[in-house]
């Protein structure tokens, strides 16, 4: 029979790590990793012309073209899409309009793997293999974290119908790499940020800073390792107090 303690920690590190897992998966699939907030927009857009959100969302739009249309436009980014706010009526022949509606693109698969230049825009520079890397991992760990707590998750299952807790360690060992990933994450994206914007410097008139699903992503690593530890210090525990027992009754 399991001790109540146990159970207790078992069902925290369970709620523990469907949070994360939610928080993970929400910030995954949003496009607030990074915002930029321009006090003219309006204006910008007028200044820098109608073709703007053109060169942003064409298919041959290079880093510094998107990154320049992102300055502008209060553009956002997450790990898979990039956003900017523009007029809803954008013909050249039409007045400025203070009415916006927000247009965003993917990142291709292509996209993602595809070298970085030490001058963004300028393919002859040669490449940047520290952005490069940071680029291709802050797309690869989120998927490696998300696959681990499910692994984890599909290890507890098996445990629970095996009426065993040992097998929790499993789980929390793989939770443990899961929130490894995670940070290593938040971190290879942090670098990636201030990398890009050391090469294109962020104009006067804009502001920079991290958004909310970046945010969530912060959240959800130190959910992961407090799930972790519960796991492992659960079936840990019961197992020493269980082969305590058996002495005893032997004895």
């Amino acid at each position: 029979m399991m001790d109540n303690r146990f159970a207790t920690a078992l069902v925290i590190a369970c709620v523990l790590s469907l949070i994360s897992t939610i928080y993970m998966a929400a910030s995954i699939g949003t496009d607030f990793w990074y915002e930029y907030h321009t006090l003219s927009p309006v204006e910008n857009i007028t200044e820098a012309g109608r073709s703007v959100w053109e060169e942003f969302v064409s298919e041959e739009a290079d880093e510094k073209t998107y990154t320049d249309a992102l300055f502008r436009c209060n553009g956002t980014v997450g790990l898979w899409r990039r956003c900017i706010t523009v007029p809803k009526n954008s013909h050249w022949y039409s007045p400025p309009e203070t009415d916006m509606t927000t247009n965003c693109i993917s990142f291709s698969l292509s996209d993602q793997f595809m070298e970085k230049y030490i001058e963004p825009g300028n393919h002859n520079s040669g490449t940047d293999l520290n952005r490069t890397y940071l680029w291709r991992l802050q797309f690869l760990l989120p998927f490696v974290s998300l696959g681990l707590m499910c692994f984890g998750a599909l290890i507890g299952l098996c445990a629970c119908a095996c009426r065993s807790l040992y097998p929790a360690i499993a789980t929390g060992v793989l939770h443990f790499l899961a929130g490894l990933c995670t940070l290593g994450l938040v971190g290879c994206y942090v670098a990636g940020i201030e990398l890009l914007h050391k090469k294109l410097p962020l104009p006067d008139d804009v502001r920079g800073e991290f958004g909310w699903s970046f945010c969530l992503a912060c959240v959800s690593a130190p959910l992961q390792f407090m799930a972790a530890a519960l796991f492992i210090w659960a079936a840990r525990t019961n197992r020493k107090e269980f082969t305590l027992l058996k002495a005893y009754r032997v004895a």
